[in-house]
């Protein structure tokens, strides 16, 4: 049965959610947008940062998640929010800056989402993407591991496809180079001070955990966790002063386009 996204367990690691949101911001250069999407705003941690830094602006919120887009109007009612999918999304006026922090890497395409997103673009327009790089980390690995038992599989189906795998950094610089644009990529791995395993598991319940717990009955869910927990628990030993460090690469985009 498929389940609405939890706001409140999302912003259980808000802070930690929205520093890469916030970094991704400081390398834009724009002075004076206009008009400005984020896609996939989730509760609006991130359209808050866009709303501070550039107030004048008409900011709009894009999401596909009914839950979250509620939270984000009480948070910001001075912006516009949108229930919509980001792959059939047209802006309906040139955009100067389509922002989108930890959303694209739950859509396939991306060689034709790319050069999509950059044709909504005005001239001088940017993107700005961020996106987890995680799915060779263990705590992505395990998720995958679980879900191929036999007591798991019938239900989940194919646990690889549940997200698919990012380009290479290559590939992405050549599809946000096209027409004259330019492209500023980077890779941050952040480490994150966790009280403890179940900790990460209450983090990635709110997000990477979602596809494959959503098939499963309340019991089944609660058997997937356990093992979960068990297979973490081998992956994040506890360090000298009793927390484990969860290990996230993120990768970063930000493409001009040309004048």
């Amino acid at each position: 049965m498929k389940s609405d996204w939890d706001p409140s367990l999302y912003r259980q690691f808000e802070n930690e959610r929205t520093r890469p949101a916030h970094e991704l911001l400081t390398r834009i250069t724009l002075e004076r947008p206009n008009h400005i999407t984020d896609l996939g705003c989730g509760p609006g941690n991130s359209t808050t940062l866009l709303a501070q830094k550039w107030p004048a602006a008409k900011v709009v919120g894009l999401d596909n998640s009914p839950a979250m887009l509620e939270q984000a109007v009480q948070r910001l009612p001075q912006c516009a929010f949108e229930l919509a999918n980001i792959s059939t999304w047209r802006a309906r006026q040139p955009q100067d800056l389509i922002y989108a922090n930890a959303s694209l890497q739950w859509l396939t395409q991306h060689e034709q989402l790319m050069p999509h997103l950059l044709a909504q673009l005005a001239p001088g327009g940017v993107l700005a993407i961020q996106m987890p790089d995680n799915l060779q980390e263990p705590s992505h690995r395990a998720m995958r591991d679980v879900a191929g038992l036999p007591q798991f599989s019938d239900k989940i189906g194919d646990a690889t496809s549940v997200r698919a795998e990012l380009l290479s950094t290559e590939g992405y610089y050549d599809l946000l180079t096209t027409n004259e644009a330019t492209a500023d990529i980077w890779r941050t791995t952040y480490y994150h001070v966790m009280p403890s395993v179940d900790a990460i598991i209450d983090w990635l319940r709110a997000t990477g955990l979602r596809p494959f717990l959503a098939p499963l009955s309340a019991q089944e869910q609660a058997q997937f966790l356990s093992l979960y927990r068990r297979e973490l628990t081998q992956h994040y030993p506890l360090r000298a002063n009793g927390t484990v460090l969860l290990a996230f690469p993120r990768l970063f985009l930000v493409a001009t386009r040309g004048g």
